[in-house]
């Protein structure tokens, strides 16, 4: 069924406004509730698993209840080895990083995508829609209300009409200003369990503090004055955004509560961000515990009980080999990983013009099952993770990126290390000027170099996701950054329609030539099943230049090998064409030129600098 399924099957099909009591109601599978009450029994313990299950099964059932006849028919019939097929490609956006003079910034982006994307992207992921506090939306004060400023849940059903939705769930924290918080301070009995608390500081002693994993350099710990008195309140990101507390049971219900709620508005992917820091115990990391994994576990338990279409993908700024453990055993976490090894491996292959780290990287990669697929994407609203690539390039490669990045007017945002000070965590920087090498260097060779990096992401196992910014290749906003005071803010641009439209149609302009680049690419790749997420990959080293892979159908009927300079110089390869099954004559999928097979059995290819090049069986 995959993107049919997707985004056109499921997308017509409604919840009810009221949950429908006339209809049987749901009965969860032995097997299920079996598992998800031994997950329920590891978190809370035997005394509380039984009200907590029965409480879980009431919201379940509730949902359910709101699910059409059709849409339960749907459901049955889902085979999610084809949740995504090669025509699935992700558009990342602020539902404000469009804006114009009369419309609201949510029908902006309706229109705007409708206009220039319908077609092109299957699914639209809208990055924090609600109210907010702080972190242009990742401190959320309301997680049930669309923010006024951009529109109302109306735009929002408006864009599930147009794309699969991908929707955050920030459920690591809440604003400051959030209500659960203010009640919390106002001494309300239901909410003193919602937050990490401790009365002193001094509650946490530096070896406590020196085994946490922490991505920012500020206290874990924030004071707050509260209707009793001082109190120390956990926040892993910043004062604005306290952690809830999931060692309280009613939290994980809550939660479930929303994360339903937001299916019901037309999630079809939901991103759990930052989800490693769910769990917080002293003695521990306080980062990909047990029971971090556990919760997430439960979470998909739940979606595959009453909504299996729905997919979860997890958000992990970590080593990779810390990233991929949230797939589970392929079966039974996250769907979907973002790959924060890539960014990092990309630049680094481009920047000094060596794809041997990416290579090597590139030959492991493979997910744990069919029902799972990479997240694969470039540049995001945060930066460039530096976390993912730890392990895999050496501390002086890394050091290597954060030098050039500020050479290039970018920011390195740093995290407090127990063992080391401060380490660097992320790249603030747009990508096109990260590639940027300086110089007199000719537009073409940038655009060409801008646009060879992408192809890396559209070509390797998984599903690509877009941020809008990178379609066109933004530039470093060195104004916001000092306007915000967030290093964040140099890639977070508000982008006036009108004008975004008109450089567009300027055909001579950088960014419409790199926009049509783009968009040439991701029409040859939706088109052909050998770039399906779940069609097998091989990576091959034929230079230290070039980056080489071979993607080949499930069914075998289309091969593609594809083959990127990553450098400024004209590079001679010989083509592998016995080892990936393309013996006889070749085509190049992006120029249209043919091949033929010399008599010794060999192809010798010249590549131009940042040549992007697509060999598939063709006849001469």
């Amino acid at each position: 069924m995959g993107v049919t399924v997707m985004s056109e099957f499921f997308r017509g099909l409604l919840f009810e406004l009221e949950p429908d009591y006339s209809r049987p109601l749901l009965q969860v599978p032995p097997e299920s509730a079996s598992r998800m009450r031994g997950r329920l029994r590891f978190l809370y313990g035997a005394e509380a698993e039984d009200w907590v299950w029965r409480e879980l099964e009431r919201l379940m059932r509730v949902h359910f209840a709101h699910e059409t006849p059709e849409l339960i028919d749907a459901e049955r019939r889902f085979d999610p080895r084809e949740r995504f097929t090669e025509r699935d490609v992700v558009l990342i956006t602020y539902g404000d990083m469009i804006v114009s003079r009369n419309r609201r910034p949510l029908r902006t982006l309706a229109d705007f995508t409708e206009r220039f994307f319908r077609g092109l992207v299957t699914t639209l992921h809208i990055l924090p829609f609600y109210p907010y506090s702080s972190d242009r939306g990742f401190s959320v004060i309301s997680y049930e209300e669309v923010d006024p400023r951009l529109g109302s849940w109306e735009e929002i059903e408006e864009l599930e009409s147009q794309f699969t939705l991908m929707m955050d769930a920030v459920f690591n924290h809440v604003s400051s200003r959030s209500y659960w918080f203010r009640q919390f301070l106002d001494g309300a009995p239901d909410y003193q369990d919602f937050f990490i608390v401790f009365d002193s500081k001094a509650e946490l002693d530096d070896d406590q503090l020196r085994m946490i994993l922490r991505p920012r350099t500020s206290s874990p710990l924030t004071p707050y004055l509260t209707i009793d008195g001082p109190k120390w309140v956990w926040t892993t990101f910043s004062a604005d955004q306290v952690d809830l507390n999931f060692k309280n049971p009613k939290v994980l219900l809550k939660v479930i509560e929303i994360l339903l709620f937001y299916v019901r508005k037309g999630a079809d992917l939901l991103r759990l961000d930052a989800i490693a820091y769910l769990w917080c115990i002293l003695g521990t990391p306080c980062a990909h515990l047990r029971q971090t994994h556990e919760t997430v576990k439960l979470f998909r338990d739940v979606l595959d009980v009453v909504s299996p279409h729905v997919a979860l993908i997890t958000e992990t700024n970590v080593p990779h080999r810390d990233n991929v453990s949230y797939f589970g055993n392929g079966r039974d976490e996250a769907q979907m990983v973002y790959n924060f090894a890539l960014p990092p491996l990309v630049l680094h292959a481009f920047i000094t013009a060596d794809a041997r780290y990416l290579t090597g990287w590139a030959r492991g990669l493979e997910p744990p099952s069919e029902l799972t697929s990479f997240f694969n994407f470039l540049d995001s609203h945060d930066g460039i993770g530096l976390l993912g690539a730890r392990g895999i390039l050496p501390n002086e490669e890394i050091d290597r990126l954060c030098r050039h990045t500020e050479e290039r007017g970018g920011k390195v945002s740093m995290r407090a290390d127990g063992e080391e000070g401060q380490t660097p965590y992320e790249l603030n920087i747009t990508w096109f000027s990260a590639l940027d090498p300086g110089g007199d260097e000719p537009e073409e060779w940038k655009i060409a170099r801008f646009l060879a990096s992408r192809a890396v992401a559209l070509v390797l196992r998984g599903v690509p996701g877009i941020y809008l910014p990178g379609f066109f290749g933004s530039r470093n906003d060195l104004e916001a950054v000092l306007r915000e005071g967030s290093a964040r803010a140099i890639n977070r641009p508000a982008l006036e329609e009108a004008k975004l439209l008109a450089t567009f149609s300027d055909l001579g302009s950088a960014h419409a030539r790199i926009a049509r680049g783009f968009i040439d690419l991701l029409e040859l790749r939706t088109a052909d099943s050998a770039f399906h997420p779940g069609a097998p990959q091989e990576v091959f080293d034929l230079d230290p230049r070039v980056f080489a892979v071979l993607r080949t159908a499930r069914d075998g009927s289309s091969r593609v090998l594809v083959l990127i300079n990553v450098s400024p110089e004209r590079v001679p390869v010989r083509v592998p064409l016995a080892q990936s099954g393309l013996k006889g004559a070749v085509m190049d999928l992006i120029e249209g030129r043919r091949y033929a097979e010399t008599a010794a059995g060999g192809l010798q290819l010249q590549l131009e600098p940042f040549a992007i090049v697509w060999l598939t069986a063709g006849g001469m």
